[in-house]
């Protein structure tokens, strides 16, 4: 169905956020090829149900793995919590079993119980994300307790270039304030949205002495270099040229444009068609 030749890693998200997961991933890894998919065209995800999520997902996957890609990343907590299983468990059998998708959220819960002394965890995300986060803290680390707390303001605070403005200062505060006021016992603070690292100089500012702020992207690196490492025969299957293209389902020249937020350098990004 698909190339059996070597292919760069596939990156997707439904939107910018997950810029901040690749640009981690890249700085780890620099010598592989990347492509990166953002599904801008039908961004957010956060909101829509299982069966959406899963198809838009499962067209993104496709979409990478016929441009060669044998190893896929959802940077996006939504794909994650909501099509990761699935697309492992029903259509990666059928596709290429030797092919694989991995998400961000494993990841990120494999070091809660580390680096949490009180063993009282905060979530901030999106319903969804804080759903699947709670669940697998719980199956994994039964012993910690989650508290969520759902920042709807903060990803259009990121994408209008407004995270470092007064009004920025004033919804950080807001949903810090609430979330330490649930559970006071909070130690530790998962990011889990791919756009909330552009905040996390106001958020650590905002916080007392002692909470942690926990960010994805380094993590999931981390994990992807020990995933490739405990599997040579995928990390064979891996073209490395230090090339990146970027793919957008919206406009290249808004996506081009948007990305400088999140990478800091001018890219150069394809426009395309999933659906």
């Amino acid at each position: 169905m698909f190339s059996q030749k070597a292919g760069p890693i596939g990156i997707f998200d439904s939107g910018y956020g997950g810029l901040t997961v690749f640009d981690k991933i890249r700085q780890a890894m620099p010598e592989y090829d990347y492509i990166y998919l953002g599904d801008n065209a039908r961004t957010p995800y956060g909101p829509r149900s299982f069966e959406v999520v899963y198809r838009f997902t499962r067209q993104a996957v496709m979409k990478l793995f016929s441009e060669g890609c044998q190893l896929v990343i959802l940077a996006c907590n939504t794909a994650s919590a909501k099509a990761l299983r699935t697309i492992q468990q029903r259509d990666l059998p059928d596709w290429d079993p030797a092919r694989r998708v991995l998400g961000v959220i494993r990841p990120t819960v494999e070091m809660m119980d580390q680096v949490s002394t009180t063993k009282h965890i905060g979530i901030l995300g999106t319903a969804g994300t804080i759903s699947s986060y709670s669940l697998e803290i719980e199956k994994m680390f039964p012993h910690i307790t989650v508290t969520g707390e759902s920042c709807p303001m903060w990803v259009p605070l990121v994408e209008n270039n407004e995270f470092d403005s007064p009004g920025a200062d004033y919804f950080v505060q807001k949903h810090l304030d609430h979330i330490l006021s649930v559970d006071p016992r909070i130690d530790t603070l998962v990011l889990g949205c791919t756009h909330y690292p552009l905040l996390i100089g106001k958020i650590r500012q905002s916080l007392p002495q002692g909470v942690t702020v926990f960010a994805q992207g380094e993590y999931v690196a981390e994990s992807l270099k020990d995933y490739l490492n405990r599997h040579p025969e995928m990390d064979r299957r891996l073209t490395r040229g230090g090339e990146c293209r970027f793919l957008t389902t919206e406009s290249a020249a808004k996506f081009s444009e948007a990305a400088s937020v999140f990478l800091n350098d001018p890219i150069e990004v394809e426009q395309i068609s999933i659906d």
